[in-house]
């Protein structure tokens, strides 16, 4: 580039910066930011799993303040994302919640244990209680233990993701379907969610599978087994055509890594098979065998569905950061939404006006329930396919595998009863 291009680059440069800058200075929220607490496992196992949540809760607080914050009595105030590493435990998380409450934050997002999310919803309780001026909301996007919005229900704790039960019936919808299907190996993290999900496969297979037998089922320590295939060798020699799991994170990875080397020919009905590592372990043996079930997938046949995935994508393009959560998105819509609603940040009016929450994103609408705080969304089942087959335009961290959606299940439909009575707060 000679001298002379330099200069007219410069000089445009510091033209379009002082055309741009007293928009940005009008738009730019003046207030002191909204801090809100991620806790999770940043560190250890499954780091993998706390960092795809991190990039997710990053996008959706910066399309907010691209719009110049929320509007509050105060003025417009950004929402600031902080974290909080608990390294997957539950004590470690508690010890989170008292340095995210002395930094100000008033609003806990977790999801990825529900063992974690339990401990954090009887904290935050005791917590609310006795310092009803430093009080926090609890956002969960991913811990679906059905227990958490039934018997443990709080009027500060929030769902945004379909509890273990409605997405193993999402996932019926497929299975009683499958006429290969005679016999199914149930396996799965052995903690509060992996027993959750045996116990409702048992009882789902029971009253609309009565004629697949249940070959073997089996919990494993979470996140300490290094080599599956044990586990892998005993699903191949019960006879099972299929596997059931709630496995997540690397323990699903790995999983699905042995099972290939082990042999196993069947299908596996995951919660969590379509991303993180899993397409790409399980390779060409995974085409038309593999199904997920999730609120929502990339290759949802819909014009606004790809423009939200590629905005995703274009924000985050190395391939290992592909891993999008709609629900995500809708959470942090719907605290904006309350936040505004409330004309406050204060978690009272905040809970308050996020009972009534409803956000449509990406052509999908979702809308919080006021009896037990559990969100009702659409989900959809996948199964995977090769990129390029119809269906797949979108593919899966670069594996050349995406998901092919066979089944749309509307919210009214994936909706379930609960059991909640819940304390309220005046």
């Amino acid at each position: 580039m000679t001298s002379s291009s330099r200069r007219r680059l410069l000089a445009s440069s510091l033209a379009l910066g002082a055309a741009t800058w007293p928009a940005l200075a009008r738009s730019a929220p003046k207030a002191p930011p909204i801090k809100l607490a991620l806790i999770e496992s940043l560190s250890g196992p499954f780091a993998n799993t706390g960092e795809a949540v991190w990039r997710n809760l990053l996008w959706g607080v910066e399309r907010v303040n691209a719009r110049g914050g929320v509007r509050t009595a105060r003025g417009r105030r950004p929402l600031e994302l902080l974290r909080f590493d608990n390294k997957g435990q539950a004590e470690e998380s508690l010890s989170m919640l008292r340095a995210a409450v002395d930094a100000g934050c008033t609003a806990v997002l977790q999801g990825n244990s529900s063992s974690v999310a339990a401990a954090l919803i009887d904290a935050i309780n005791k917590h609310n209680e006795r310092a009803p001026a430093r009080r926090v909301l609890f956002l969960n996007y991913s811990a679906v233990d059905p227990i958490l919005t039934n018997e443990l229900c709080s009027f500060w704790h929030f769902r945004f993701d379909a509890h273990a039960d409605m997405r193993m019936a999402a996932l019926m919808e497929v299975m009683r379907e499958d006429a290969q299907l005679k016999r199914i190996y149930l396996i799965g993290q052995d903690y509060s969610f992996g027993h959750a999900v045996l116990r409702e496969a048992r009882r789902q297979l029971a009253a609309r599978r009565p004629d697949v037998a249940i070959a073997a089922e089996e919990l494993h320590p979470i996140g300490r087994v290094k080599d599956f295939l044990p586990y892998a060798s005993k699903i191949k020699a019960s006879g099972a055509q299929a596997v059931l799991t709630g496995n997540w994170g690397n323990d699903l990875t790995l999983l699905v890594k042995a099972a290939r080397e082990a042999g196993f020919d069947g299908r596996f009905y995951t919660f969590y098979g379509n991303a993180l590592g899993a397409p790409a372990a399980i390779g060409e043996a995974g085409v038309g065998k593999v199904v997920a079930v999730a609120d929502w997938l990339p290759n949802v046949p819909t014009a606004e569905s790809a423009a939200f995935y590629r905005a995703f994508r274009a924000r985050f393009p190395k391939p290992q950061e592909d891993y999008v959560h709609l629900r995500m998105q809708m959470m942090v819509e719907a605290l904006a939404q309350a936040v505004e609603r409330a004309g406050s940040a204060d978690a009272l009016p905040v809970a308050r006006a996020l009972e009534r929450a409803r956000v449509t994103l990406a052509g999908r609408t979702g809308a919080m329930r006021e009896d037990d705080h559990q969100f009702q969304q659409p989900l959809v089942v996948g199964v995977m396919e090769r990129q390029g087959a119809p269906g797949v335009p979108f593919d899966v961290e670069g594996s050349g595998y995406g998901f092919r959606v066979v089944r749309q299940i509307e919210a009214a439909q994936a909706a379930l009863p609960f059991n909640c009575t819940m304390r309220r707060i005046s």
